[in-house]
C-alpha cells in the first residue's frame, strides 16, 4: 500500500489536473484510495507532524503539546525520550544544538546523571523555545536567498531565509555543536566550517538556484581566505566542494547583525553590503570573480594577495638560498622530495602546504609587517600575527 500521498499544486486549475492524473496512474496500477481517509481541495493538512499551509510551514500543536508535557527526565531513558520529541522539530529552534549541551553532556557514557540547576534550566528554555517557534515560509528559488552564519566557542548557527515585498523571513534554523577537534579550529574556520554545513544541509534548494544567493558572517576574520594563496587540505577540501555554488559572502558589521552569536534577536534589516570575495561564475567553475571584478584561473575563489608584489623577491631569495636550491631542482625534474612541493601557478616553494620564505631578514620583516597592517587581518598583536603568519607561510629560521 502506499500512505501520506501529497499533492502541490500553483493554482486550483492546475490542482485539478495533478489530482486527475495521480487517480488515473494509481488507479491504473490497482492502487485506490479510502474515501474518509482523503481530503481534496484543502489550503491547510496536518502532515508527518507539520502542518503545511499554502503559504507557510509550522509545528503541529498537539506535538508540540506533547512535548510540552513531558515531565523533568529522571534517568538518562526519559531523557533521551525527550531529546528524541524535541529533535524532530529542531529546524524551528533558532540556536537549538547550543540550547540542549548541559542536556546532552549527561548522556556522555562516563558522566553521572545529575539532573542540576544548568540542565533544568535549558529543559524549561526549551520547552518555552517551542510556544515561541516562528512560522517557517515556503522556499521560492526565484526570491532573493540569504543564509547567515553565527559561530560560538562550541556551537554554530545558521538561518536559511529569503526576502519578499514584506521583508526578511526565516525559512529555517540549523545548528551544529562542534567536535572536539572543531573547538580547535580558529574562529575563521569555524565560520567556513559554518557555510559548509549549511550549504550541505539545504544543498537541495542552494545548488540549483539560477541567482546568486548570499551569505551573511558576523566575523570580519574570515576575510583571511582572500590572501591565502595555499590552503590546508581541510580548507582544499571545504574549497572544492563550495565551488559547486553561486554565491557571495558579506562581512555584516555586528551593528546591523540579524544572527549574532547569542541568536536572540530576529530583524527585518535587510543589512547594508559589506565586501563580497567570493563568488562563482555558473558557467565555469575555475572562473572566480574577485570584489574587483578580476577573474583568477583556480578552482576556488582567493584574492586580493597581501604580499603579491614580493612574490618576485620570494622566488629570487629561495633559488639564491643555498638550503633550498638542491631541493627546487628535484621538484623541477618532478621527482618527490618529502614534505616539500612546488606551488603550480607562482612556483613557490612549499613546506607542508606552507609557502616557504627564506633568511632574509629584511625579507621576512616585509612580510610581517604587511600582514600586520593588512585590513583584512584586524591589526593583531605580535602573537597574534606569528599564529596568523604560521598557517599558511613558513619563515626559515625563524621560531
Amino acid at each position: 500500500y502506499l500512505d501520506d500521498i501529497m499533492v502541490f499544486s500553483s493554482s486550483e486549475e492546475e490542482h485539478v489536473k495533478h489530482v486527475a492524473s495521480l487517480l488515473q496512474r494509481l488507479g491504473d496500477n490497482n492502487f485506490f484510495f479510502k474515501a474518509p481517509k482523503c481530503v481534496f481541495h484543502a489550503s491547510s493538512v496536518e502532515y508527518l507532524g507539520y502542518v503545511v499551509s499554502s503559504d507557510c510551514l509550522k509545528m503541529d500543536s498537539s506535538k508540540v503539546q506533547q512535548i510540552l508535557n513531558l515531565p523533568q527526565p529522571k534517568n538518562i531513558k526519559a531523557l533521551q525520550s525527550f531529546l528524541g520529541f524535541s529533535n524532530f522539530y529542531c529546524c524551528f529552534i533558532k540556536n537549538y544544538s547550543k540550547k540542549i549541551t548541559a542536556l546532552t553532556s549527561l548522556l556522555k557514557k562516563d558522566s553521572s546523571f545529575i539532573f542540576n540547576e544548568e540542565a533544568l534550566s535549558q529543559f524549561q528554555l526549551l520547552k518555552e523555545a517551542f510556544t515561541t517557534a516562528p512560522i517557517f515560509s515556503h522556499f521560492n528559488p526565484s526570491l532573493p536567498t540569504i543564509v547567515e552564519i553565527g559561530t560560538s566557542d562550541y556551537a554554530l548557527g545558521v538561518v536559511l531565509s529569503q526576502v519578499n515585498d514584506s521583508g526578511k523571513h526565516p525559512i529555517a534554523f540549523d545548528s551544529h555543536k562542534l567536535l572536539p577537534a572543531e573547538l580547535n579550529y580558529e574562529i575563521h574556520d569555524k565560520e567556513l566550517l559554518g557555510i559548509v554545513c549549511s550549504l550541505k544541509h539545504w544543498r537541495a534548494f542552494l545548488l540549483p538556484l539560477s541567482n546568486s544567493f548570499e551569505v551573511l558572517k558576523y566575523h570580519s576574520s574570515l576575510q583571511y581566505f582572500m590572501s591565502s594563496r595555499v590552503l590546508t587540505c581541510c580548507q582544499a577540501r571545504w574549497a572544492e566542494f563550495l565551488s559547486e555554488f553561486h554565491f557571495t559572502i558579506t562581512y555584516c558589521p555586528g551593528r546591523l547583525a540579524t544572527l549574532p552569536d547569542s541568536f536572540s534577536r530576529w530583524d527585518n534589516v535587510y543589512p547594508e553590503r559589506g565586501v563580497d570575495f567570493i563568488s562563482k561564475n555558473p558557467q565555469n567553475s575555475h572562473q572566480i570573480i574577485n570584489k574587483d571584478g578580476i577573474q583568477e584561473s583556480r578552482f576556488f575563489s582567493i584574492k586580493v594577495e597581501i604580499f603579491s608584489d614580493l612574490i618576485d623577491k620570494i622566488q629570487t631569495e629561495v633559488w639564491q638560498d643555498k638550503d633550498y636550491t638542491e631541493i627546487l631542482k628535484q621538484l623541477e625534474r618532478v621527482e618527490s622530495v618529502p614534505d616539500y612541493s612546488l606551488e603550480s601557478q607562482a612556483k613557490l616553494l612549499l613546506l607542508k602546504y606552507r609557502v616557504v620564505i627564506p633568511s632574509n631578514e629584511e625579507l621576512q620583516l616585509n612580510i610581517l609587517q604587511k600582514r600586520h597592517d593588512s585590513p583584512l587581518a584586524g591589526h593583531p598583536g605580535q602573537e597574534k600575527t606569528l599564529k596568523l603568519i604560521k598557517r599558511d607561510i613558513y619563515l626559515a629560521g625563524m621560531n
